[in-house]
């Protein structure tokens, strides 16, 4: 992951995933080497046993998806009999020269490579004979082929690519193997399942607890094409079709739906959520946004970067120990079936600490092991901490003020200091109205952060500079640590920063130049002090 900079100005938010994917399908009619044709019949051959070992002779419409019952060993053994491991030489032929091509690059030593390695095989083991689409599923040690990886346009590791008539096209899909599946049907031409029968409706339901259902006279008409076309768009649901008003009891279950009809089916309580009004694309979208989270989030590694980029722009995040968690659960869905839609409920496990630390490091909260309730407004870029008990009336008037706009932003401060003695005096978040924009003293404010390589340098000059005009009445040398302490009108992007806030408009700071020297500070300051008095030492 990356490192970020936290600056008073804008909250540095989490972003765990940053894999760039990108999938396909194949198919062999295209000319390769000998050595690569052979292997293609040998595949093929594979497949075909394969298929008739898990059918049982018939080829499923629906293929088996126990991927509980497989060791990772299995499923790996057997995605390198379906997916081709590219090489220096093959890997512009074989982009080229078939239509869909989706391609893994990774490095053996990648811890996220092997992460998504079994996802990759379950998804190529799917895709091979699924619905009739052609995948050429390969591979590249991007770390041994830098060549072939530059061609590909592998930047980092693992990166899933999807090339279609050898154009790559940006993977926008999930990350574990059922994800991959949906994301290569729908860019390959199939974005919806059309299911005819009552056996295909309890077949598919034996696979998908989560999915999009279009009930239809008949499959044309506009209502039928905004579906459609909706279908396309979308990159996370599965979208089914059907004209038999007995196959939607099926799967809608509760209620008789009248055509046209679309509904969204989801393994939470909240199990149904029909769209009311005329079908189109953009609201078809638009309900699948607000509708497509569970009431209540558990964040995990996979969906950290869906829920960040969420249209719903009010979120309230849960931090608690896995016990914890547990008991809230059924609190927080009641609480947030009164703001669907309106506010996104997130619960994080506190002892996942790559998911929970950047967040509460925003709030000075990273060493806490009590449940913790922040919020977000993403509109404004502001953030807010429930600091009452975690109850149920509690959270839920803490969601209700954050939709209305009344909660008062929150901002990090440390505890406050003894000055006593002092010659720089310690300002804390607490402390910035009172010590600097209060203050009918001319201020001059070092602004710091641990991690700043050139803070020390900056902190040696202040102790100089305040040596160099001590017993000056009007001059007040104060420091404060931007990585702890926060204030709306502290505006700093880059550390260090020296700001002086003069006496008679303390609204507006002037920056001063932190790479001058000692001399050159000396002779900004008294010019902005507008006093007659000589510098005291003239060495400086």
């Amino acid at each position: 992951m990356f490192e970020s900079k936290i600056t008073s100005r804008s909250l540095i938010f989490p972003l765990v995933l940053l894999l760039l994917l990108v999938v396909s399908p194949f198919t062999f009619t295209t000319a390769l080497s000998e050595e690569e044709d052979e292997y293609a019949d040998d595949l093929q051959e594979l497949i075909a046993i394969d298929d008739e070992q898990e059918s049982g002779g018939n080829s499923p419409h629906y293929e088996s998806r126990d991927f509980g019952k497989k060791s990772e060993a299995e499923v790996l053994s057997k995605a390198q009999r379906v997916v081709i491991e590219l090489n220096g030489d093959s890997t512009k032929r074989v982009i080229e020269e078939n239509e869909y091509v989706m391609v893994l690059g990774y490095a053996p030593w990648c811890s996220r490579s092997a992460e998504l390695m079994p996802e990759f095989a379950d998804a190529a083991n799917v895709l091979k004979g699924s619905l009739g689409i052609g995948i050429l599923m390969a591979k590249i040690d991007a770390e041994r082929y830098p060549k072939a990886a530059s061609f590909l346009g592998i930047k980092g590791f693992p990166t899933l690519l999807l090339f279609v008539n050898g154009t790559s096209q940006p993977y926008t899909g999930g990350f574990s193997s059922e994800e991959m599946v949906l994301w290569a049907r729908k860019k390959t031409g199939v974005p919806v399942i059309r299911i005819n029968s009552i056996t295909e409706a309890n077949e598919f339901l034996k696979q998908h607890a989560t999915y999009a259902v279009g009930l239809f006279d008949k499959f044309e008409g506009p209502d039928y094409t905004e579906f459609v076309k909706a279908a396309a768009a979308d990159n996370e649901i599965q979208f089914v079709e059907t004209t038999s008003a007995e196959v939607a009891d099926i799967l809608y279950p509760v209620a008789k739906p009248t055509k046209p009809f679309f509904g969204l089916v989801k393994s939470e309580p909240e199990h149904h959520t029909s769209l009311d009004g005329n079908l189109s694309s953009d609201g078809i979208l638009r309900f699948l946004e607000n509708n497509k989270f569970p009431l209540v989030t558990l964040m995990t590694e996979l969906n950290s970067a869906k829920v960040y980029s969420s249209l719903n722009k009010l979120q309230v995040y849960v931090f608690a120990e896995t016990d914890d968690l547990k008991k809230l659960v059924g609190i927080l869905q009641e609480i947030a079936k009164k703001f669907k839609s309106k506010v996104m409920i997130v619960a994080v496990d506190i002892g996942e600490e790559n998911l929970a630390k950047p967040y509460l490091t925003l709030f000075g909260l990273e060493d806490s092991e009590e449940t913790a309730i922040i919020a977000f407004d993403y509109n404004s870029n502001s953030k807010y901490l429930l600091e009452s008990d975690p109850t149920s009336r509690n959270i839920e008037d803490f969601c209700s003020q954050l939709l209305h706009g009344t909660l008062t932003p929150y901002y990090k401060s440390q505890p406050i200091p003894d000055n006593k003695n002092a010659s720089i005096l310690t300002v804390v978040g607490k402390t910035f109205d009172d010590l600097v924009l209060s203050s009918p003293t001319n201020i001059l404010l070092e602004v710091h952060t641990p991690w700043c390589i050139t803070c020390e340098t900056t902190s040696k000059q202040m102790q100089k500079l305040a040596k160099h005009f001590e017993g000056l009445e009007n001059l007040i040398f104060a420091r404060i640590d931007a990585s702890t302490n926060e204030h709306p009108q502290l505006q700093v992007e880059e550390y260090p920063a020296l700001l002086f806030y003069p006496a008679g408009d303390k609204s507006n700071p002037i920056k001063l130049p932190t790479k001058s020297s000692l001399k050159e500070l000396a002779a900004i300051i008294n010019k902005n002090l507008k006093t007659k008095e000589p510098l005291a030492k003239d060495e400086l």
